[in-house]
């Protein structure tokens, strides 16, 4: 099958996403990512991760095939301390080379939460200046990004593939069906930090002001927005594909 990426359109960009789900979703997670960093999408693709409760798993199997893979980390403005320490330690212990740190833009933040509290009265607005737009600008150079979502965590991707298209770009999930065991299992064996506040019940780490503890029996990201309707910040919906064609246009 042919897995070269050249240009595509948006209708491009949905083709080739479902030629390589069809051929390649099967595929061991290490494998999986050593050919799209190696042959599918060489020196064009990075991840975006948020230094969380299990991201020691994917940026793992990642430095193990290219420390220097570019790893995108949103600095909202809002995280916990110990995730920004959890962030520096982990780069450390993987040798990663290329943590790119991205902010909002200031003109946004003195624009639409110039005191910092729009969390209070729009989730959904605050997301979109503090993740969404910051999102657009840390894959816009890439053709391809990993990310470490997995299906287990909520049912909102309870049926997510392994390679989506977003826009003209492609998103991958290389540890989409991977369970809590199978997390736990790999950060044993390989002695991988732990985001010190999953030991506190942190499951899904985000924003301070918007994360809890998951409470018993609650999947894994019940911690975040709780009490409301929302449940995902938006880099992974339409939202960040508006973003990006906007930047386009």
């Amino acid at each position: 099958m042919d897995v070269k990426f050249a240009q595509p359109d948006a209708a491009g960009a949905a083709a080739r996403a479902a030629d390589l789900e069809a051929g390649f979703a099967a595929l061991d997670a290490h494998e999986l990512i050593k050919r799209a960093i190696t042959e599918w999408f060489p020196g064009e693709i990075a991840v975006v991760s948020s230094f969380g409760a299990d991201s020691a798993v994917l940026l793992k199997l990642i430095a193990d095939v290219d420390p220097s893979v570019p790893v995108a980390f949103l600095d909202t403005g809002k995280h916990f301390g110990e995730t920004l320490q959890y962030r520096d330690q982990l780069a450390d212990d993987l040798g990663l080379t290329n943590v790119q740190i991205i902010h909002p833009l200031d003109d946004a933040l003195l624009a639409g939460d110039h005191d910092g509290l729009l969390h209070q009265s729009d989730t959904t607005a605050c997301c979109d200046i503090r993740k969404v737009e910051p999102m657009a600008r840390a894959v816009e150079p890439y053709k391809a990004w990993f990310t470490g979502r997995k299906r287990h965590q909520a049912s909102t991707r309870s049926t997510m593939p392994v390679f989506e298209a977003v826009g003209e770009r492609i998103r991958i999930n290389p540890i989409a069906d991977w369970t809590t065991e199978d997390l736990a299992a790999y950060m044993r064996a390989h002695d991988l930090r732990e985001n010190p506040l999953v030991a506190y019940g942190y499951l899904s780490i985000g924003c301070f002001p918007c994360t809890q503890p998951v409470e018993a029996g609650g999947d894994a990201r019940s911690g975040r927005w709780a009490g409301q309707a929302k449940t995902e910040c938006g880099i992974h919906l339409t939202g960040l594909e508006s973003s990006l064609s906007s930047r386009q246009n």
